[in-house]
């Protein structure tokens, strides 16, 4: 999977210079960061970005599928920029997000859909858990 900015060139998405700084922020996140923590961390670079700039680039890359916007069971919204099919397992002590893949659960989704008479199309699976803590 190429980085954000390279698929954002590929839709023919007009590259500023605020644009590029939020695009960095969201490349470089090992989080899912919500609204506010992409403007902070873009804000720290260039001090002139605004959090409507933010706001709208996040709804327009949403709207293009180039980031995945996600809830959480929160009030607000995180972004994803790994559009590959994974899931998540939510930290509901922490709020720390874990995607992963699991290839027997593919296979379990497919046939629950098909014994139901469907086709699968999409699917989000979000876990949500408490760390095991050993004595």
């Amino acid at each position: 999977m190429s980085n954000l900015s390279e698929r954002c060139a590929e839709a023919g998405l007009k590259m500023t210079g605020q644009r590029k700084i939020i695009l960095r922020v969201l490349d470089e996140a090992e989080d899912h960061p919500a609204v506010e923590t992409v403007y902070e961390r873009a804000k720290a670079i260039d001090a002139s970005i605004s959090i409507a700039t933010v706001y709208r680039t996040l709804n327009l890359l949403d709207e293009l599928h180039l980031v995945v916007r996600h809830d959480f069971n929160e009030n607000f919204s995180r972004y994803d920029t790994n559009t590959d099919h994974h899931h998540h397992l939510i930290d509901v002590e922490s709020g720390d997000v874990i995607e992963f893949q699991n290839a027997e659960i593919e296979v379990m989704k497919q046939e629950i859909a098909r014994k139901l008479g469907y086709d699968l199309i999409e699917c989000r699976l979000e876990l949500y858990g408490k760390k095991i803590r050993k004595n």
